[in-house]
């Protein structure tokens, strides 16, 4: 069965509102992948999905990565290198301690959405939205398939 099975389209959109949400404060470009497992260590997963996504051709280098292997219960965040510059060591830290605490209850939905609306209130500091701002990554979730994954 597919990982979509985890999310009705309600779920679907509400993760979707999030990111646009969290995007009008910020000219950051944030994304949501998520599979079912994570055979690779989560980081090194990440990296690749974002890779795939073409999340590092922002002008400002300032996408972030939500990844989620939801029966494996391994997730990240990943941001790109301008923001890694500008960001404390812990900023992610920060946000996944309160992703866990809604994953921890089944809440995928709740704790993907509490984590994006976070990062984006946080990267309003460092890269605050822009009247002319172009929104350049889809806002769309993306999910792995099972041939991906194997």
């Amino acid at each position: 069965m597919s990982v979509r099975k985890y999310f009705s389209e309600e779920n679907k959109l509400q993760i979707i509102n999030a990111i646009r949400v969290a995007e009008t404060n910020t000219s950051g470009e944030i994304r949501v992948h998520i599979e079912k497992h994570c055979k690779d260590e989560v980081l090194d997963r990440a990296a690749y999905i974002f890779e795939k996504l073409e999340m590092h051709k922002t002008k400002l280098r300032n996408g972030v990565l939500f990844y989620l292997a939801i029966e494996d219960h391994k997730f990240a965040i990943l941001g790109d290198a301008g923001i890694n510059l500008k960001v404390p060591a812990n900023f992610w830290e920060v946000i996944k301690e309160k992703m866990v605490e809604k994953f921890r209850e089944g809440k995928f939905t709740e704790g993907l959405s509490t984590g994006i609306k976070q990062a984006g209130k946080q990267l309003k500091q460092h890269f605050p939205y822009q009247k002319d701002d172009v929104n350049e990554l889809s806002d769309e979730i993306s999910f792995g398939t099972d041939k991906e994954e194997k």
